[in-house]
């Protein structure tokens, strides 16, 4: 793993154990992430971008389990990690900040208890008094007075919660902060803060953040690199203005299309046709060929391989192999 590679996921498989078969929610994931960026990631709901973010810190328990694959973080391989060895790793070194903070922070607990106690978990030399100076500076940094330490989840607006969730993540200083869909509970004004928070941040600490999300606008906004996931599998990675100039999977071309804009000059908001595939049962090559546009014989028999187009952007599609031109003219 080079220096500027923070997170280097190798053919990771996520397999989750249901009532009707198993189902494959990460399947053959290769991805790296760059020490200091904000790689975005995204893709319609059940692509398995919140599953991935949690495979990073190797959180899947009960039904779901990491049946392949390699996650070298920081030069570590955590997969070789002991289940007594990972908690020390979440937290302090991969922060995460979850879709919906309501349900993360304990509704009976003061915020200065939950940023204490995350701190006496991983560092119980650190003094009480350390630990609420720690806290009061970093939630001050946040924009929320420290006065409202005291306070419970409940008292505090969607996006103050937000940043209470963020605080968590900072509080030990991780490497790594994970942010899965952060800001579907906030509305646009709060969302725009949050967001310049974010970037602010990222600088401010030399933070490498993953941004799971949906919202195809909030990449725009904020990533330096965008990776996109359908159904189960990684379709497309590049540099955030590359992606968005020049999309190359016919899949995020779609994506970009159905965003909804102020010039429309009357025209029709463009939708894709047809819905992501079951992945009790997913197609045979590449998933996205049902729906595709530009569909060939070999995208119903045989996957692609994710390679470069041009320079460091990647597209998993047969419209960039001479091998496609070749088997259609062979089947035609």
């Amino acid at each position: 793993m080079t220096e500027d590679i923070l997170y280097s996921i190798r053919n990771l498989t996520v397999e989750y154990r249901t009532r009707a078969g198993s189902v494959q929610a990460v399947d053959n994931v290769s991805l790296d992430i760059r020490r200091g960026e904000i790689l975005g990631l995204v893709g319609e709901s059940g692509c398995g971008k919140s599953t991935l973010g949690k495979a990073l810190m190797r959180l899947h328990t009960g039904p779901a389990r990491i049946t392949n694959g390699e996650l070298w973080f920081d030069g570590r391989d955590l997969m070789t990690l002991s289940d007594r060895e990972m908690p020390d790793v979440r937290g302090a070194e991969i922060g995460m900040v979850f879709q919906d903070p309501m349900t993360s922070l304990n509704p009976v607990q003061k915020i200065l208890d939950h940023l204490t106690e995350t701190i006496h978990t991983h560092e119980p030399e650190t003094s009480a008094a350390a630990a609420r100076t720690r806290a009061e500076e970093l939630v001050e940094r946040l924009g929320i007075r420290r006065e409202r330490l005291n306070e419970y989840p409940h008292q505090m607006s969607g996006g103050m919660r937000q940043r209470v969730m963020i605080s968590l993540a900072l509080a030990l200083r991780a490497k790594l902060v994970i942010a899965d869909e952060p800001t579907t509970s906030l509305d646009v004004i709060v969302e725009a803060k949050f967001l310049d928070l974010l970037r602010e941040l990222q600088k401010e600490f030399g933070l490498t953040i993953l941004l799971i999300t949906h919202n195809i606008g909030v990449v725009a906004e904020v990533a330096d690199r965008v990776a996109v996931m359908y159904a189960a599998r990684m379709v497309e990675v590049g540099d955030v203005r590359d992606v968005f100039a020049d999309p190359k999977h016919p899949y995020t071309q779609g994506l970009l299309r159905s965003v909804p804009n102020i010039k429309l000059d009357g025209g029709e908001l463009y939708k894709m046709d047809g819905a992501p595939p079951s992945l009790l049962h997913p197609p045979k090559g590449c998933r996205f060929h049902p729906r595709c546009p530009f569909a060939m014989g070999i995208c119903s028999v045989e996957e692609p391989s994710l390679d470069a187009v041009e320079n460091d952007h990647l597209a998993s599609c047969w419209l960039y192999r001479d091998v496609a031109v070749k088997q259609e003219a062979r089947n035609g």
